[in-house]
């Protein structure tokens, strides 16, 4: 347990920070993980394209945010593209 002021204001912060960030590596697993159950489930499409646009948004998010490297974004959706592009019978 720290003694000093700014120890225990830093311990509030890194808590606070650990949960945000937390959650935003939740909500990227999660939207890969939606894309990958509709191409699973071999959905439409436009479904996974939908998919596929809403998880980049989310990683460029988190990535902006600090929360993951922007080189762990960049392979995150290289990655899920070409996925996507393997279903839809495109070149990768």
């Amino acid at each position: 347990m720290p003694n000093v002021k700014s120890a225990k204001k830093r311990v509030r912060q890194t808590a606070k920070r650990r949960l945000r960030n937390k959650s935003y590596k939740t909500r990227v697993k999660n939207s890969i993980k939606k894309v990958l159950v509709a191409i699973e489930e071999k959905k439409e499409k436009d479904e996974v394209m939908e998919l596929l646009n809403s998880s980049f948004s989310i990683i460029d998010k988190a990535a902006k945010k600090g929360v993951i490297h922007k080189n762990n974004a960049s392979r995150k959706k290289a990655r899920l593209h070409a996925k996507v592009k393997e279903y839809l019978g495109e070149e990768a």
